[in-house]
This record gives C-alpha cells, structure tokens and sequence, in this order.
C-alpha cells in the first residue's frame, strides 16, 4: 500500500458524495492507495452517503465513526489505521484531480522524507470549476495545511499525530508543522498535486459563525503559542504587540456596533454585497482580537 488518502467529515454531506469519488477515481493502481474516512459524529445524511459511496469504492474503503470529537482527535483515528507508506490528507470540502495521488507519490519518490505540499484552487461550487492549473494567486503560505499535503506516515506516527488538546477550530495542523519543522523535515510544492477547494461565498446567516469560529480561533491561537513561543507563532497568529495594538486602537464596541449596522439584516438567508461582505470579515477580525486579549488576560 503505497498511500493513504485521509480525511474527517462533520454535517458535509451535501458535499462528501462527490469529495468520495473523486478519490476512487485515482490514476493509480486501485491496489495501491486507500481512502480512511472518519465520521465525526455527523448527524445529517452522511451515513447514507458513505453507504453508497462503499459499494462504489474502486480501491479500500475503510471507514472510522466516532463521537464527535474534533478535527485533532479524527486525524488521530485515521493515522491509527492507516496502512499506506504515505498519508495524504484532505478535508471534506476538497475535491482532488485524478491524478492527485499520482503527483503526491512523484515527489515523494523524489523526496522521500519531505512533507508534500500541494496546491489548491478555491472554488464556489462543485459543478462549475475552473482550467485546472495553479497560479500565484492560490498560494499558501502554510508549511503543513491538511487541505492538501502529505507525509511519511512513519514520520508522522514518530510525533505522536496531532494534539488533541486542541479541541476548538484552528491551528491544530500548524502545531503539527512547527513539531515536523523542528526535526528537520523539509517540505517541497507541488502545484500539480491539485484540489479545488470548496469556498462558497458567505451570505448573512453563515455571518454569527464566522464569528463564533473567529472567537474559538483565537482561543487555539493563545493555545498555540504556549506550545511553540516562536516568532513564527506569533507572527501567524497575530499574537504579537504590533498586531494587537493596531487592532486594540481601531476597536472597541462602537467599532463593532457600526461593522454590525454595515452589515445589515442578520435574520434572513440573503446574498451579501461587496460592502456587507468586507463588514462581515472586518467583524469576524474584530472578534478574533477582542477574544485574543480576553484569553490572554485568562
């Protein structure tokens, strides 16, 4: 088994019918990669479509349901039961290309115990993508980012996987990065290892969670930089006087009373125009701050 592709999926399935077989219509050889898919305690139609999606499986299917948990505590579980040389890992809102797998085991026969970066192209929808070809402008500056990249899956079991302290949104790939950086494992770019990237355009009612995930990001930030006091942390996360200053002058609660009013109706399902769409973010931001200096007073 030459790779594992991995993934966790909460309330996606909407999505993960098409995310599924887009990973069993792989290049390779079906006897040399497997899908591991754990199912963070969903409780929409997810069920039914990994049903379907098993008795579709061209390559091994192997299924992991728990109690939700966590993107940290899934990965875990997947990592478990992996069986490929190389774990690749993916999320529930990307869609690889088919030679996806092809490309991440090309570079690691190149670089055999680098971390694989690949690249992706974010994309509104499913059913309209765009040429698929990666340019500047779809780059990440993430040193290991699950939306696509892989790695030595002894390399990975060698740092204990992922922390699952971190059990709130965010950062807890990062802490995975800045550990495998710390050993000395390289990581190389693939623009051709490719996924389109599920990024709908937010409308009002996704505009309280962007802020509550704001909030809860902020809070593994803090969490973050206790585990790694680097300059790289804290430049990634914010956490750092310049940053905080500039957004503890420019904040306060008539900062957020006004993005709030540009922001308009929350009540209803509604498209967003540019100007409501920059308030929203400019909340979300403020919001990341405000919690960033309420957990580091504890």
């Amino acid at each position: 088994m030459r790779a594992t592709i991995q993934l966790c999926t909460y309330n996606r399935a909407a999505l993960l019918e098409q995310v599924l077989d887009a990973c069993f219509e792989q290049t390779v050889d079906p006897n040399a990669y497997e899908v591991v898919l754990v199912n963070d305690g969903s409780t929409d139609a997810t069920p039914s479509v990994i049903a379907r999606a098993a008795q579709r499986a061209t390559c091994r299917f192997e299924i992991i349901n728990q109690v939700n948990s966590g993107l940290a505590k899934g990965r875990n579980a997947g990592i478990a039961r992996a069986s490929g040389e190389r774990i690749i890992f993916i999320d529930d809102d990307v869609l690889p290309l088919p030679n996806f797998v092809e490309e991440h085991l090309r570079s690691h026969d190149r670089t055999p115990k680098a971390i694989v970066r690949g690249g992706a192209i974010n994309v509104e929808n499913f059913d309209v993508l765009p040429v698929p070809i990666w340019s500047i402008k779809d780059y990440s500056g993430n040193f290991f980012w699950t939306t696509n990249v892989s790695v030595p899956l002894a390399t990975i079991r060698e740092i204990g996987g992922f922390n699952e302290s971190f059990s709130e949104y965010g950062w807890e790939d990062i802490d995975v990065g800045l550990r495998l950086r710390a050993r000395g494992v390289r990581a190389v770019f693939n623009p051709k290892a490719l996924v389109y990237h599920y990024k709908p355009r937010p409308r009002s009612v996704n505009v309280e969670k962007m802020i509550a995930q704001a909030r809860a990001q902020a809070r593994t930030a803090v969490q973050l930089a206790a585990i790694h006091p680097h300059w790289r942390t804290y430049l990634a996360t914010g956490n750092n006087p310049v940053q905080r200053t500039w957004h503890r002058l420019r904040g306060g609660q008539g900062a957020e009373r006004a993005l709030r009013a540009r922001v308009g109706d929350l009540s209803s399902d509604r498209a967003l125009s540019n100007r409501e769409l920059g308030a929203a973010r400019a909340l979300a931001t403020t919001a990341y701050f405000d919690e960033l200096e309420k957990t580091l007073r504890g």
